[in-house]
């Protein structure tokens, strides 16, 4: 099936494509040696007549990317689990939102956990253009099923932008069959304080038909909580927040970027769990139908954080951070001693990788417990309401 051509400049690949973009990417330099690095044991002219024998953008992924990542699982984690996946209807696709930790894993991780499940599909996933930092990047994912989000056009190309990928992102639930995967919020909550942006709603509510609420209905939103016991990235993160606040106007380059992928990819994350809350439909239908857009959205991004703060596993290291931030012994009944003095030693030796010329030790102490307390203080608010 061939896909609109309004949606060229954004969407995966067709599989009919396929075969000419295999051909290129095996032509390209930077992606052997990026091949020959993730899959030293494989010959290069084996992985390549393997990438040709594939048909479709599944089987791709089937082929590569789930054994690949399920080494990264065995090898940088504790184990990944899908609770909660009984919940949602498996012959109809989704929308999975979830909070956003990490650059890659993040969605790579929930699309090996739907084929476990049974899901039978993985998922269409969107991401930035400003991580496409290499032509051969950008093709890949395209490759691997991902669809563009355009985040470096001008202000006056935005509505237009917004209103295409939002009328893709519909076209793929309805038309293609396809899950999505969408963080709640642009770029990720680098201190843990995942709260869903109203502006994610208010895009994908321009594409569809009927009312805002049919809009957000035929996505068939599922919010989605991620949990990792250990972030390979939050010494990254506090990193950055010291130079935010330190250099004004800060941004990360590309090379940060392409840092933080890597540490993401291959830094240890102790135990990884993914828990559904359920599809939003039944939820939106309790909705006033004459409800003001603004309050709409804003009642839609509360109810999505609350269910995701709900669904968080919270692990012994994230009760002792909310401890230690604090100074008290609120939360002690959920951790040993052992587990508090093994968190403490997480912390200093996290401090020891930050490589500013000159650290502000206690504010990125500060910065890394409240990355691992926030869901904490979320979890437990969630579930007072």
């Amino acid at each position: 099936m061939r896909t609109p051509e309004e949606f060229d400049e954004i969407r995966p690949y067709d599989p009919e494509e396929l075969p000419a973009v295999f051909e290129e990417l095996i032509a390209d330099p930077e992606f052997r040696a990026a091949t020959e690095q993730v899959l030293p044991e494989v010959p290069y002219e084996v992985a390549c007549n393997r990438l040709r024998r594939c048909r479709t953008n599944l089987e791709v992924q089937q082929t590569f990317f789930y054994p690949l990542l399920h080494g990264i699982v065995g090898k940088c984690s504790d184990g990944l689990v899908l609770e909660n996946s009984q919940s949602v209807d498996k012959s109809v696709p989704h929308t999975f939102i979830t909070n956003h930790r990490d650059i890659v894993m993040d969605s790579a991780f929930l699309s090996i956990s739907l084929l476990d499940n049974g899901f039978g599909n993985t998922m269409e996933i969107a991401i930035g253009d400003n991580l496409l930092i290499r032509p051969w990047i950008k093709k890949l994912v395209r490759v691997d099923k991902a669809f563009i989000v355009q985040r470096s056009v001008s202000l006056r190309q935005m509505l237009a932008s917004s209103t295409r990928l939002s009328r893709y992102m519909h076209y793929a639930i309805a038309t293609k069959h396809e899950n999505i995967w969408i963080a709640q919020r642009e770029g990720r909550a680098k201190d843990s304080n995942d709260r869903t942006q109203d502006s994610i709603l208010k895009m994908m509510a321009m594409g569809g038909e009927g009312s805002t609420i049919d809009r957000l209905k035929q996505l068939n939103l599922v919010p989605t909580a991620l949990s990792y016991e250990y972030d390979p990235c939050d010494y990254l993160k506090a990193q950055e927040f010291q130079q935010k606040r330190d250099i004004e106007g800060f941004k990360k380059s590309p090379k940060d970027d392409l840092v933080n992928m890597q540490t993401g990819i291959f830094g240890y994350k102790g135990r990884i769990c993914f828990r559904m809350a359920g599809p939003l439909n039944d939820w939106l239908g309790t909705l006033p139908a004459d409800m003001p857009k603004t309050e709409l959205f804003t009642a839609v991004a509360s109810h999505i954080d609350k269910e995701i703060h709900r669904n968080y596993k919270l692990y012994a290291g994230n009760y002792v951070a909310a401890d230690l931030l604090r100074g008290t012994q609120e939360f002690a009944a959920h951790y040993t001693p052992d587990e508090k003095a093994r968190f403490e030693t997480y912390l200093e030796n996290r401090l020891e990788k930050v490589t500013l010329p000159n650290p502000d030790t206690a504010f990125l102490r500060e910065r890394l417990l409240t990355m691992y307390a926030n869901p904490v203080f979320n979890y437990m608010a969630a579930h007072q309401k």
